[in-house]
């Protein structure tokens, strides 16, 4: 994992992008891999908002992960900004190898970085592995979250 560089992602990478956030059996019946206008005008509106960062993490020229990192302002926590850390997947064909923690270990230093006092994430109740794997990263179950689908 030592060749793993993480960057934002460009135009041309959300093609490989949507592939792997249809890489697994909730994505498969959320997303889909092709790219339409409604996918092009939500990247362009993530790349041109300063509080997000959408990043893949590359390896030999071959999106292997990726993420979308959101800094959040608030007046909680005497007005700490969050950070947000949504759609992490990495490619099935290197689950397992250590590339989630390399990368969610990355977006924790860039919140450090950036003067963030709390990281908080949100993962599908199914999701048992995903569970224990942020608990193994320091994550708490602290909160029970939410959802209205408009």
């Amino acid at each position: 994992m030592s060749d793993v560089i993480f960057r934002e992602a460009v135009r041309a990478d959300l093609p490989a992008v949507l592939d792997l956030l249809a890489d697994d059996v909730l994505g498969r019946t959320r997303d889909v891999s092709e790219v339409d206008a409604t996918y092009e005008e939500a990247f362009a509106d993530i790349t041109a908002d300063p509080r997000n960062q959408l990043v893949v993490a590359e390896a030999g020229g071959e999106l292997l992960g990726c993420m979308q990192l959101t800094y959040i302002p608030g007046l909680g926590r005497h007005g700490t900004e969050r950070q947000l850390v949504e759609s992490v997947r990495v490619r099935s064909d290197h689950r397992g190898r250590g590339l989630g923690r390399l990368m969610m270990t990355w977006a924790i230093d860039q919140a450090r970085l950036r003067g963030c006092g709390l990281v908080q994430l949100t993962t599908d109740k199914t999701r048992h592995d995903a569970h224990r794997f942020y608990l193994g990263l320091g994550f708490v179950a602290s909160h029970e979250g939410m959802k209205l689908n408009l």
